[in-house]
């Protein structure tokens, strides 16, 4: 494997690498995390192994820059800072492990063995697109036709149920799980005065209708067929 080590302090970067070594690994060091990101989105690697403290631009940071830049490395961090609250930040930060100093060489080795045998991630879709509609999901913003629309959190979270279907038709009963977590019947005709909302939003001003009423069935976002 190839594997990168982002740690700042010379014994431990040393130690690991030395360990690495032995057992048949390319490890690459660097001691901070602005030349750890540009080599990371430069290179290929088989696993990343990142202090959370070192300098220029901290492990946490670094591992958002490139979850945001699509780059899907397995990310291993290794650091003192071990609190349970730290932990939950490192992996919703991206991080793929998180091992905290000081460390048995072995689980370092079974965890970067771990990450390295884990298949190739699959990049999040951030762009839904039915005909000329699209959704930025980071930004959560809609437009057709280049023309930027207004919809409420409800509308939005309706929307890309809909889109997500790729053209499928999604039952009432669906709709309510999936959009208000219901799995009942309320009564009301929440979805309907929603999905008549939402028509009036990205259908109306256009020359083309996509959302879709199925008689007795349910509702489907399409281009025309």
């Amino acid at each position: 494997m190839r594997l990168l080590l982002i740690e700042d302090d010379a014994k431990t970067a040393n130690f690991v690498s030395h360990g690495l070594s032995e057992e048949g690994h390319v490890c690459d060091i660097l001691n901070n995390g602005q030349d750890g990101l540009f080599h990371t989105l430069r290179e290929q690697y088989d696993v990343v192994i990142v202090d959370r403290m070192v300098p220029d631009l901290d492990g946490l940071s670094l591992v958002k820059a490139l979850r945001s830049a699509g780059n899907r490395t397995p990310v291993l961090f290794l650091t003192a800072v071990g609190g349970i609250d730290d932990r939950v930040e490192g992996l919703e930060a991206g991080g793929d492990d998180y091992l905290v100093k000081p460390f048995a060489f072995a689980e370092l080795l079974a965890r970067v063995n771990a990450l390295s045998r884990r298949p190739p991630a699959i990049a999040e879709r951030t762009l839904l697109q039915v005909a000329d509609l699209s959704m930025d999901l980071i930004r959560r913003r809609v437009t057709r036709g280049g023309k930027t629309l207004d919809l409420q959190p409800r509308e939005l979270a309706l929307l890309e149920v809909l889109m997500r279907a790729d053209g499928r038709v999604l039952t009432r009963t669906m709709l309510l799980d999936r959009v208000w977590g219901i799995n009942f019947d309320p009564g009301t005709s929440v979805v309907e005065s929603h999905i008549s909302r939402l028509r009036a939003k990205i259908d109306k001003p256009f020359r083309t209708p996509l959302l879709h009423t199925i008689r007795n069935t349910g509702y489907a976002l399409h281009a025309p067929r």
